[in-house]
């Protein structure tokens, strides 16, 4: 992922969550994600993405449930994918988040993988000044973070 920020790597776990995987990779080979924002950071818990209409509210038009592994622990770098409250365990769409510290999660959000590359970067993203601080839950940052590509790479 190269941002308006800087660039960081995320290493897809295929062998742990092969659906969810596939999805966001055939997301990103068609340049779903190219252009969108980060519209939610909540400072010391999660910055968030992947979302088409910039709010939240938007995904790619489908959805994918694979439960994550059991034992998954959502710890700084971890990468998963946000759903809502009535979405089953697992459900995701486009929208993702990268874990900022080792916030106890419910085991509820599918795992995508984990930042192996840049997660200064991350942490930089997660600090910036928000749009609106005294939201509990986290707003967006007050100047757009930006994807401005991200591209697939083979091991």
């Amino acid at each position: 992922m190269t941002t308006n920020c800087g660039s960081f790597t995320i290493t897809l776990d295929v062998q742990h969550a092969p659906k969810t995987s596939a999805s966001f990779a055939s997301l990103t080979q068609k340049g779903f994600f190219d252009h969108l924002i980060f519209h939610r950071i909540a400072p010391g818990f999660v910055i968030q993405g992947g979302d088409p209409q910039g709010d939240g509210s938007g995904g790619p038009g489908y959805t994918v449930v694979e439960p994550p592994p059991s034992g998954v622990q959502y710890t700084h770098g971890v990468v998963a994918m946000a759903k809502t409250g009535n979405d089953p365990p697992g459900a995701s769409g486009s929208q993702f988040f990268v874990m900022l510290g080792d916030e106890g999660l419910p085991p509820e959000y599918a795992l995508l993988g984990k930042v192996t590359q840049g997660l200064e970067v991350v942490d930089a993203i997660g600090q910036l000044p928000l749009a609106d601080p005294s939201n509990q839950m986290g707003s967006a940052p007050a100047s757009p973070v930006v994807i401005e590509s991200a591209k697939l790479q083979s091991r």
